[in-house]
């Protein structure tokens, strides 16, 4: 009886115990990567202290001793920051000179882009699966809200400004870009003569001059050159050389996700049978953009950074807004406050893409599973 008690109670497994407090959690997190040995700890004070230091008098300025109120920069008599042009002048900033009464177009407009994006972006969605649909037809459906048309009022390019413009080109500029990119990283790796000619002719061509260059092209050269029934509009053509320009660059950063796949990854698809199509869409690409996603993000990243550089051709983009702000004399001298209100939309935005990319590379990361 002791032997068949002893073994049964040896076969039986003991129940887990939870890892100790000082390994696990958030006091687990801060031992390893803030407090992990004398030196680090004493790094990370003198940091906690310096950050308070500037956090705490940036603090008091940006908000306690600010004055939020007021019709011009006069009305603002504490030490602090003045942010009452906020109230008068946010539609601006946002909008542009886009009518007052059609506004809604512009919020339904990125209200529809929430999910356009989403269905891309994300698998598991509800309705991911239709949803993909939706967001290939998304850039006519706010073509046609923005614009007018289908008994909309008809809305000129020439009055979007603001966020609003800097948002156009960016997104416009990144949904174009990737898929030319790709194209164009294939064709300079073709071993077919004109279309690996072509592909490295348009690549240097467009990534050895510099953006500006190719805007005033734009603007003010590419009208000449178009015969003269044909008229398009400004907006139409920097959305055009933005992706062209990005577009280079995204090649260069494909191609290098392309040289890093072996050869025997092809050599494999092709004793598959596979055609040169399948071959790229099936086995190469989705390891060469795996590999290429940090480079494709920062170039996304950059590109929608770029996109105030529309001020040098007259476009009133969020910088040309803040701008024109700074000359009136009700609120001259408020640089400071007007520049870090930019800053903000533009860190928030590219942060974003910032985090999604280490959430992709996470997600695809075969070496963790």
């Amino acid at each position: 009886m002791k032997n068949k008690f002893f073994y049964r109670k040896q076969s039986e497994l003991l129940p887990e115990r939870p890892p100790p407090i000082a390994t696990s959690g958030l006091i687990g997190w801060f031992r390893k990567n803030l407090f992990s040995s004398p030196i680090n700890s004493i790094l990370t004070l003198l940091c906690i202290y310096f950050l308070w230091l500037i956090l705490n008098d940036f603090f008091h300025w940006a908000y306690i001793d600010a004055s939020f109120e007021g019709n011009d920069r006069l009305a603002c008599t504490s030490k602090g920051a003045c942010w009452a042009w906020v109230d008068q002048r946010i539609g601006q900033f946002f909008y542009g000179f886009y009518p007052q009464e059609e506004r809604w177009r512009v919020n339904l407009t990125l209200l529809l882009l929430i999910p356009a994006i989403v269905f891309v972006l994300f698998d598991k969605v509800p309705g991911a699966k239709y949803g993909k649909y939706f967001s290939f037809l998304f850039p006519f459906i706010a073509t046609i809200i923005l614009i007018g048309g289908f008994g909309l009022e008809e809305v000129p390019t020439k009055k979007f400004g603001g966020f609003m413009l800097n948002i156009t080109v960016g997104i416009s500029g990144i949904v174009l870009s990737l898929p030319i990119g790709i194209l164009l990283a294939l064709g300079r790796r073709s071993k077919m003569p004109l279309i690996k000619t072509l592909s490295i002719v348009f690549i240097e061509c467009f990534r050895g001059v510099p953006l500006i260059t190719l805007l005033f092209l734009a603007a003010i050269l590419l009208p000449i050159f178009l015969p003269s029934n044909i008229s398009l509009d400004l907006l139409i053509r920097v959305i055009v050389v933005v992706t062209a320009f990005s577009s280079a660059y995204m090649a260069e950063v494909i191609r290098g996700g392309l040289q890093a796949i072996p050869k025997g990854q092809y050599e494999a698809a092709q004793a598959l049978g596979l055609g040169y199509w399948k071959l790229m869409f099936l086995i190469i690409l989705p390891q060469s953009l795996k590999i290429s996603i940090p480079g494709i993000v920062n170039t996304f990243i950059g590109l929608f950074k770029d996109t105030t550089l529309v001020i040098v051709i007259g476009l009133f983009d969020i910088l040309n807004i803040a701008n024109s702000m700074l000359a009136n004399p009700d609120w001259m001298g408020l640089s400071t406050e007007a520049y870090i209100f930019i800053s903000l939309f533009f860190f928030i935005a590219c942060f974003a893409m910032s985090r999604y990319s280490i959430y992709l590379e996470n997600k695809l990361d075969t070496n963790k599973r």
